[in-house]
């Protein structure tokens, strides 16, 4: 099956598709080469050019320019990598709590599969003002709580349960990674927001 197949059958017929995809034996690698990495690369570009072109608000000033494009590019490659694995890992950990079958494949899958809906919206970041259109990202949970009981073999009753903590879970973990991202990109490259904000306060000064 091609990629182009798996990205529409998961989007539009997601039950029956993880029916297949509970055939499949992949690792954590390898979606990580075969779909991670792409759509990634895709949404940074996405934001490089929203960034770099046209700028986003941010209050009273507005960044952009090439500089603070790959800022924001390199932190959206890197964050999605790690929120990638560390997802991956969170849900794959919480799976004996909720009588669900451990296996780090199958947690990939799920973690890979569900977010294709985020990151084909995602490319929509080259217009930055649209970025609240990311919002439609949210039908990925339910492909994977559609997921849950065909490759995490989780029963009925604790289905919710475990999306839920899931969720909290790696969105928890996801931000904290984020966050020291951006520590190290501020040190490498500048803090765009306390540049613009002391662009701002220059020109005032003028």
């Amino acid at each position: 099956m091609s990629l182009i197949d798996r990205i529409r059958n998961i989007i539009v017929t997601p039950k029956t598709e993880w029916q297949v995809i509970s055939k499949e034996v992949e690792t954590p690698t390898h979606l990580l080469l075969k779909i991670v990495i792409p759509f990634l690369i895709l949404d940074a570009a996405a934001v490089f050019i929203g960034i770099s072109f046209i700028g986003v608000d941010a209050l009273l000033f507005k960044i952009s320019g090439m500089k603070w494009g790959a800022w924001f590019a390199i932190r959206q490659l890197l964050a999605g990598i790690s929120g990638y694995y560390l997802a991956t890992y969170v849900i794959d950990m919480l799976a004996p709590a909720f009588s669900s079958e451990k296996n780090l494949g199958r947690s990939a899958q799920l973690v890979a599969y569900s977010s294709i809906p985020l990151w084909i919206i995602s490319v929509l970041s080259i217009v930055p003002t649209l970025g609240i259109i990311k919002i439609l990202g949210l039908y990925g949970i339910y492909i994977f709580y559609l997921g849950l009981p065909l490759l995490k073999k989780t029963p009925d009753e604790k289905q919710l349960l475990y999306l839920v903590v899931s969720l909290f879970v790696s969105i928890t973990v996801l931000l904290a990674s984020e966050w020291i991202i951006t520590i190290i990109l501020n040190q490498i490259i500048g803090d765009p927001y306390a540049s613009s904000l002391n662009d701002l306060r220059n020109l005032f000064n003028e």
